[in-house]
């Protein structure tokens, strides 16, 4: 065996001779090792609002897309999006998160979507619906305030010192009550 063989064949493997040869039969598209993989299971179909495991992880489909649930679930629904959900445009106008937050579309939507309503004479109904919306969000936030104040404790508070103080009193929850009562009446007072 001379020197080149052996140079030819330091450079050329096992594998790089076999393609070499189905190159040369035209059989260009052949395999010259075989090898071992994996494939995934077939999950089957999922539809909207299904909800799964896989992977160690929960998923579901909401909107078309699958995403997993987290915990942060709540900040996904705060967070605004890159694209408006409803006519696929990208929302980077100086308004389209604010309005992304209170009608879950972009400015331009929410524009087409109230000369709409308007041209088919049902503006002061919607006007009139949005307001008692709003109405009822604060009542709701109102009494989530009452009931956290009553779950309260007022036994020791820590001073910036450090130090633990006992306080005495707590919440007068008769006036409590009258007072929650006379600001829902207020509260829906306001409605049209």
């Amino acid at each position: 065996m001379s020197k080149q063989d052996s140079v030819l064949k330091r450079q050329f493997s096992e594998k790089d001779i076999q393609r070499i040869r189905n190159i040369v039969k035209g059989k260009s598209g052949s395999k010259t090792t075989q090898s071992v993989g994996y494939s995934k299971k077939s999950q089957g179909k999922h539809e909207e609002g299904d909800i799964w495991e896989e992977g160690g992880k929960i998923w579901t489909i909401r909107d078309g897309i699958k995403e997993n649930i987290t915990k942060l679930d709540k900040f996904k629904k705060a967070a605004v999006p890159l694209f408006c959900p409803k006519c696929k445009s990208i929302m980077n106008k100086q308004l389209d998160s604010s309005y992304f937050k209170s009608y879950g579309q972009c400015l331009d939507c929410t524009k087409a979507l109230e000369t709409k309503i308007k041209l088919s004479g049902k503006w002061d109904e919607h006007v009139k619906e949005n307001h008692n919306k709003h109405i009822d969000n604060l009542i709701n936030e109102y009494l989530q305030f009452v009931e956290d104040k009553l779950s309260e404790s007022n036994d020791n508070f820590v001073t910036e010192q450090g130090d633990v103080e006992n306080w005495l009193g707590g919440i007068d929850k008769e006036r409590l009550e009258k007072t929650k009562l006379e600001v829902l009446e207020y509260l829906n007072s306001l409605k049209k």
